[in-house]
C-alpha cells in the first residue's frame, strides 16, 4: 500500500543518500528554508516535506521524492526510491503522520555530509540485500575517491577567506 511504500522511503531514503545526493555540494542544499527537505517527513501538498503526495483524484495518486537532487542519476534515483518503498510493503512499515504545517520545524534525518552518507550505506545490510553487497562497496568505493580528491585541492573562498585574514 502507500502507506507502507511511505514508510519504507522513510526508513530506507536516509541510508541511500549517495544514490540522491552523489556529490560534495550535494549536501549544501539541505539546510532549513532552502525549498529543499531536510528530512524524511511527508505530507499531501507540502512542498517543505521530503515525501509529497501532490493533489489528485484516487486514480492519479503519486508520491514525489523531494530529496533526490538535481545532480542525482536519474535512474538510480528512480531504483532507489522504488526498492525503498517495496521494502517499505514487503516489511509492512507504518509512516510517521502526515505534516500539515512546515516540515523545517522538524529535526534534521539526512545525513549532513557525503562522508556521513556513505557511512550509513555501506553499514547497511537492507541496501546490501537491495541493490547487491558488490554493487554498493564499488559505488561508495567510487564516491569515496571523489570526496577525497575534492579535499585534496584548496579552494578559492579557503584561499581568500582564510588566507587574506590570518
Amino acid at each position: 500500500t502507500l502507506r507502507h511504500f511511505i514508510g519504507g522511503l522513510q526508513k530506507y531514503i536516509p541510508l541511500a543518500m549517495p544514490m540522491l545526493g552523489p556529490n560534495v555540494n550535494s549536501y549544501r542544499r539541505i539546510m532549513p528554508d532552502n525549498s529543499a527537505p531536510i528530512n524524511v517527513h511527508w505530507g499531501h501538498d507540502n512542498r517543505t516535506t521530503g515525501f509529497r503526495i501532490p493533489i489528485s483524484d484516487k486514480n492519479n495518486r503519486r508520491i514525489e521524492n523531494r530529496i533526490a537532487g538535481a545532480d542525482a542519476n536519474p535512474y538510480l534515483a528512480i531504483a532507489t526510491s522504488l526498492g525503498c518503498g517495496l521494502r517499505g510493503i514487503l516489511e509492512e512499515l507504518e509512516p510517521t503522520p502526515p505534516v500539515s504545517g512546515s516540515a523545517y520545524e522538524h529535526d534534521f534525518s539526512l545525513p549532513r555530509s557525503l562522508e556521513e552518507a556513505l557511512r550509513e550505506m555501506e553499514e547497511s545490510e537492507a541496501l546490501h540485500d537491495l541493490f547487491t553487497e558488490k554493487f554498493v562497496r564499488v559505488y561508495c568505493s567510487l564516491k569515496r575517491a571523489e570526496y577525497d580528491a575534492f579535499f585534496s585541492v584548496i579552494s578559492t573562498w579557503e584561499r581568500e577567506y582564510l588566507l587574506l585574514n590570518v
